[in-house]
């Protein structure tokens, strides 16, 4: 039997079982998002539409489902890095992305105890993603100060760490509202 568990499981998934996966991970991430961990795969089942053979065919385990919505919000915020570089101005590209992460942080947040469990479970995957956001954010700083828009004397992955700390503010539900702020004021603090 396949692993389709694995973001990097070699065989392709037919169409249909692709938009199924896909289904499954945006249901879930938006049940996380709404109820947090409480979230059960009933819950998944339940607001797919699909059958329970179709939830367990892409996710053994709910750790599995888990594991790749987070991780796969993940890799998306790395990548987006890339083509907002591609299609907007170096400061703007860099605070859409930083806006990302703060959407990469409502997930996060939503569901503390399902993604400590993955992430202590899978230290070295997470190790690499975590690899490939600093990596993505200082491809988007290195861009500005090239461009001569920004001037950072400070690792740019202290920004994000900024972020993280107005989430964990103990702010309650305006933390989102305060980190999306935050953003433009770290923007604003790095400008020349």
């Amino acid at each position: 039997m396949s692993d389709e568990n694995s973001s990097s499981s070699p065989r392709k998934l037919r169409a249909d079982a692709q938009r199924n996966r896909d289904h499954i991970l945006k249901v879930a991430r938006e049940a996380f998002a709404e109820r947090g961990d409480s979230v059960t795969f009933d819950d998944i089942v339940k607001l797919s539409g699909l059958g329970v053979g179709t939830l367990y065919r892409h996710f053994r385990t709910r750790e599995a489902l888990v594991e790749a919505m987070y991780f796969g919000e993940i890799e998306k915020l790395a990548a987006a890095a890339g083509e907002l570089a591609k299609s907007l101005p170096p400061v703007e590209a860099l605070r859409q992305w930083m806006l990302l992460f703060v959407d990469l942080l409502v997930t996060k947040y939503s569901m503390p105890s399902s993604v400590n469990a993955i992430v202590g479970s899978a230290t070295a995957r997470y190790g690499t993603l975590s690899d490939m956001v600093e990596a993505a954010i200082g491809g988007l700083v290195d861009r500005g100060v090239a461009s001569g828009e920004i001037s950072l004397s400070f690792p740019p992955l202290d920004l994000l760490r900024a972020l993280a700390g107005v989430a964990n503010s103990g702010a309650g539900d305006q933390w989102v509202e305060n980190a999306r702020r935050m953003v433009d004021v770290l923007i604003a603090g790095i400008r020349t």
